[in-house]
C-alpha cells in the first residue's frame, strides 16, 4: 500500500511510562531492547514508514535518557514531558501545543493523529495503512484499531450494537458476564482528527479507581457530540501485544523471529 501524505497524518507515540515489572529501574521501559534494539525504535521506524513526519514522543521516567536516545537516532522527532502518570487521556493531551495554534505560534493541524504506544513494538506498516484507508473511507472523525484475541480477559472489549456498529469501550472489570465473552478487543491504539481529539480531552474526568484520565473515555464524549467513531479489527492479535514484563518481552522475541524468517 502507498504512504500516507505527511501532511495528512502526524503521530504521538506514549513513552512516559517506568516498566516497574521490566526490573531496570534506571531506564526508561521503551529503551529495554528486544534483539538488541529498543522497543520505540520499532515503533518509530514503522510511524515514519507510514509516512508520518511530524511525530511527538510524550516523555516521562528517566526522559533524559530518552531524549538523548532520540537526539542521536531520530533527530526529527519532538517530545513533551508527562511529569506525573495520570494516565493515557492525560499522557496525549501533554502534546497539544504540538498541534494547535497558540501563543507560541505553534502552526494549527487540523488533520488525524495516529496515537501509539511506545511499547508495542510488532504493529505492522501494513496494518497501519489498512486501518488509516479504513478510517478515511468511512468518514470517521475517530477510530479504533482492535483485534479478536484468543483469550480475551484483562482487556478492553469492543461493543457493538445489533447491527454491527461500534458503540463504546468496556474495560474488563466493568463488563457484565454477556459482555465478558465478546473476544473483539481494543488495541490502544486510536486515529482522531486533531481538533476533535484535543477538545474531548479537555472534558475527560479522572472519577475512577485509578484516578486517572483515559484516553478511551473520549469515545463516550464524542459520540454524545455526533462525531462519527468507528473501530476497525484489521489487526493480529500477536503484533499488539504490549512489553510490560521481562516475559513479554521474551514472547515479543519469539514473535518477532517468526516474522522476520516468514520475510
Amino acid at each position: 500500500m502507498k504512504k500516507i501524505p505527511d501532511d495528512k497524518i502526524a503521530t504521538i507515540i506514549l513513552a512516559a511510562g517506568q516498566g516497574k515489572r521490566m526490573k531496570n529501574p534506571d531506564l526508561p521501559k521503551v529503551l529495554c531492547n528486544l534483539n538488541n534494539k529498543p522497543l520505540i525504535e520499532y515503533v518509530l521506524s514503522t510511524a515514519k514508514s507510514i509516512g508520518t513526519k511530524k511525530i511527538v514522543v510524550v516523555v516521562g521516567h528517566q526522559k533524559e535518557k530518552l531524549i538523548d536516545f532520540l537526539k542521536v537516532k531520530f533527530p526529527e522527532v519532538e517530545t513533551c514531558e508527562q511529569a506525573e502518570q495520570l494516565g493515557t487521556g492525560h499522557a496525549v493531551a501533554q502534546a497539544e501545543e504540538y498541534f494547535i495554534y497558540n501563543s507560541k505560534l505553534v502552526p494549527d493541524y487540523s488533520n488525524d493523529i495516529l496515537i501509539l504506544a511506545g511499547d508495542v513494538p510488532l504493529i505492522s506498516a501494513n496494518t497501519l495503512l489498512k486501518f488509516y484507508k479504513a478510517h478515511i473511507d468511512s468518514d470517521a472523525d475517530v477510530s479504533v484499531l482492535s483485534t479478536l484475541a484468543p483469550d480475551p480477559t484483562g482487556y478492553g472489549r469492543i461493543v457493538r450494537s445489533a447491527d454491527k456498529s461500534f458503540q463504546k469501550i468496556i474495560e474488563h472489570k466493568d463488563a457484565s458476564e454477556t459482555e465478558k465473552k465478546i473476544n473483539e478487543i481494543n488495541s490502544g491504539i486510536f486515529l482522531a482528527k486533531s481538533r476533535l481529539l484535543f477538545a474531548a480531552l479537555k472534558n475527560v474526568s479522572n472519577k475512577n479507581e485509578q484516578k486517572e484520565y483515559y484516553l478511551t473515555d473520549i469515545i463516550e464524549i464524542l459520540k454524545r457530540n455526533d462525531a462519527i467513531v468507528r473501530a476497525f479489527p484489521l489487526a493480529d492479535f500477536d503484533e499488539l501485544q504490549g512489553v510490560n514484563c521481562v516475559e513479554d518481552l521474551e514472547r515479543a522475541a519469539a514473535s518477532l523471529n517468526k516474522i522476520q524468517k516468514k520475510n
